[in-house]
């Protein structure tokens, strides 16, 4: 799996590894900002060109609703498969893919003479564009890591979002513009140019990837992609799509098939090793599964008022399609300019909080509309909603980065467009059952309801959530995003009493640690490390045991990235893996808890691939590698002690799962025989969060330098 910030190329890359000049100028953002912006302005641009398509095909206007739920179906799939698939093989690779695959679906949409062909195009558009913002959110951060920053520039996220967010208003007016002149074939044909002009841009200014593609066997690649969570995923979003689609009539069956498949894909992503939809994590994070739910409903919100106003406008109203997209234009204004204020801030609560309190106020304002009511305050009423929609998309995108485990940061992303889809689906679900008998103005009031109820959840969800609060005080406390984390501290001649060290700022550790401050200078200072003497211990990465995590994709990149660092520097390398033989299980007392149970359930059996090193982590002939038969990795059928003696190893890393487990043992251990220990906070983890989170703020700082991976190259740096 590809590392965090490796996407670099040689010439414009400074001896320290970060870019030369400004990481994120134009020549960089412009491809991401565009290919990010494809998704949305063809979720868009179609509302202007449905009544259209109905006329030149010869079909009810109804009919063409399909062409919105299946790009947003294709969407909702795509966008973490992507993310996921960015991870995997590289965010530029996919990213590049994807712009590809939309300039084939323009020109299929362009030549489409059926509806079927439509459908086929909006499949492969839905499915292309769906690339871009997984893998600009992943080539940002990469970026970011590699130029030596804490987090990007608030403008760059705010960039991405402020593109997406005001092509999803804007697209109508564009579309109205295009279709009116040039005829519905131009909401197809428009992809051609425009992706063309972003693939040009992507090769143009982003680095190559740098790991060569891994495919491995077929077995091997689907099990680290989770292609059977990707089916399952996808099965019961179809079934759902196909029960909104049937509204008002109500398909029993298709709710009876997504309930049914959902709950299967669950049990299956909670034995997955790497699963494509992390169960554990979604229930273990709270902020960011509130963050995927209050995007959706926001979305849906502003989806409904999207389609279903410009039906209205067009029918009720009677508007040309150019007409209607006009006056969606100051929408499409103060969808950017609110993007572009909320950026700015670094809280989220507030914008979040207003956001929903500008929804609620736009649903109750879009009551009192009707075919009487002066176009000024028809356009009055939809501005209400581009406020909604820049605020809210920007700052549920900063929440989003600040909670998601970064090396999965593509799929998360993803998710977080999947939820808007699905609240895009539905958006279309309640605007043809209001429209069911024909578009007026007692359906649009129905909408305008459904909105009420809608936005009063919202506010509700998000006035209530408290962690938005304790977010916005932890990031006033920290250095702006962008800011360049200090390098090593100069070097000086080192003494006996004194050992050398090297300055590691707070703003590199996980939340969860604690670490001992300079007090004149604020800063933390942590021995330097000799990596000829340091032994690198990666404990119980294995099938069996990531299971039981959060988040076991993130951990186990980073235990990959510590590895690299391993190799690269010369630190000794030791993997520890917990398992059986029949003689060691029969050996296990029944009074022992944790190794009966194990014994009894056969799940630790030596020689299964379960208890196997993770195929990711791969040893070489140097390395050690310890069987152990109880909870410490000093209790192995190898003298670790012994082995670390022999290579002059006085100093320890850790990196394991679980916290409560084989690290806390190991760590305990460790310390009293003196090593000096460092632990690597980032790649650990736990079943249970507050476990894992009193151990690092409570338990581990008093005998351990709690450091991030991204600490290592520092610290060895600062030794030489």
């Amino acid at each position: 799996m590809p590392s965090a910030g490796d996407t670099r190329t040689p010439e414009r890359i400074s001896e320290a590894g970060a870019p030369r000049g400004n990481p994120f100028g134009a020549r960089f953002v412009a491809p991401l900002y565009l290919g990010a912006s494809l998704n949305p302005v063809n979720s868009s641009i179609i509302a202007t060109a449905l009544v259209a398509i109905a006329g030149a095909l010869h079909i009810p206007v109804g009919d063409t609703a399909i062409l919105i739920s299946s790009l947003y179906l294709t969407s909702a799939l795509a966008q973490p498969a992507a993310g996921r698939l960015a991870e995997e093989f590289g965010p530029r690779r996919i990213f590049v893919a994807g712009i590809t695959l939309v300039l084939v679906a323009g020109i299929v949409g362009s030549l489409a003479h059926s509806l079927t062909a439509l459908i086929v195009a909006r499949v492969l558009i839905g499915a292309g564009t769906s690339a871009g913002y997984p893998a600009a959110m992943l080539l940002i951060r990469r970026r970011a890591e590699q130029a030596g920053h804490a987090a990007p520039p608030r403008e760059v996220l705010g960039g991405l979002s402020i593109t997406g967010a005001a092509t999803v208003a804007v697209g109508p007016a564009i579309g109205g513009l295009l279709i009116g002149g040039a005829g519905w074939r131009a909401a197809f044909w428009i992809n051609i140019p425009v992706a063309a002009v972003a693939l040009f841009l992507a090769l143009a200014g982003i680095a190559r990837d740098p790991d060569p593609v891994r495919f491995g066997s077929p077995r091997a690649l689907a099990s680290r992609i989770d292609l059977l969570g990707m089916l399952g995923f996808g099965g019961s979003l179809a079934a759902l799509m196909i029960f909104l689609d049937a509204l008002p009539r109500l398909d029993w069956p298709a709710l009876a098939a997504a309930l049914v498949l959902a709950a299967a894909l669950a049990g299956w992503e909670l034995r997955a090793a790497q699963p494509f939809l992390d169960v554990r994590l979604l229930v273990a994070n709270g902020a960011l599964t509130r963050t995927y739910l209050r995007n959706g409903l926001t979305l849906m919100g502003t989806y409904v008022i999207l389609y279903g106003l410009t039906q209205w406008l067009e029918v009720a109203r009677g508007l040309s399609a150019y007409q209607a997209g006009l006056m969606l234009m100051p929408m499409g204004v103060l969808t950017a300019l609110a993007a572009r204020v909320v950026s700015r801030r670094a809280a989220v609560r507030w914008p979040l909080v207003a956001c929903a309190v500008l929804l609620l106020v736009g649903a109750m304002a879009t009551l009192f509309v009707g075919s009487g009511t002066p176009i000024a305050a028809v356009i009055c009423v939809t501005a209400v909603f581009g406020l909604t929609s820049g605020a809210g998309t920007v700052a549920n995108q900063t929440v989003l980065y600040q909670e998601a485990p970064a090396a999965a940061l593509g799929t998360a992303s993803g998710l977080l467009r999947t939820f808007g889809y699905i609240g895009s689906i539905a958006s279309a679900a309640i605007t043809g059952t209001a429209f069911h008998r024909g578009v007026s103005d007692s359906g649009l009031h129905s909408i305008a309801w459904v909105l009420v109820a809608i936005s009063a959840l919202v506010l509700v969800m998000t006035v209530l959530d408290r962690q938005l609060a304790r977010a916005d005080l932890h990031h006033t406390e920290q250095p702006p995003a962008g800011a360049r984390n200090p390098g090593p501290a100069p070097s000086t001649e080192p003494t006996r009493a004194e050992p050398t060290r090297t300055e590691i700022p707070r703003t590199e550790l996980p939340r969860t640690e604690s670490r001992s401050a300079d007090m004149t200078t604020g800063t933390h200072t942590t021995p330097a490390l000799d990596p000829a003497r340091t032994a690198l211990l990666l404990m119980d990465f294995q099938p069996v045991v990531l299971g039981a995590v959060p988040d076991p994709q993130g951990v186990l990149a980073r235990a990959g990235e510590a590895l690299a660092w391993a190799r690269a520097h010369g630190a000794h390398v030791v993997f520890v893996r917990v398992a059986l033989t029949e003689k060691d299980a029969a050996a296990v007392p029944a009074h022992n808890k944790t190794f009966s149970q194990a014994v009894a359930a056969g799940y630790l059996t030596d020689g299964t691939a379960a208890t196997a090193v993770h195929e990711s982590l791969k040893a070489e002939e140097d390395d050690l590698t310890v069987r152990k038969t109880r909870i410490s990795a000093f209790a192995s059928d190898t003298d670790l002690r012994a082995e670390l003696r022999a290579r002059n190893v006085d100093t320890l890393v850790l990196a394991g799962l679980s916290t409560s487990g084989v690290v806390l043992t190991t760590l305990r251990q460790a310390a009293d025989e003196d090593y000096r220990l460092f632990l690597l906070a980032d790649a650990t983890g736990d079943p249970d969060p507050e476990v894992h989170r009193v151990l690092m703020e409570k338990v581990f700082p008093h005998q351990a330098e709690l450091i991030s991976t991204a600490d290592l190259a520092a610290l060895s740096t600062a030794a030489q």
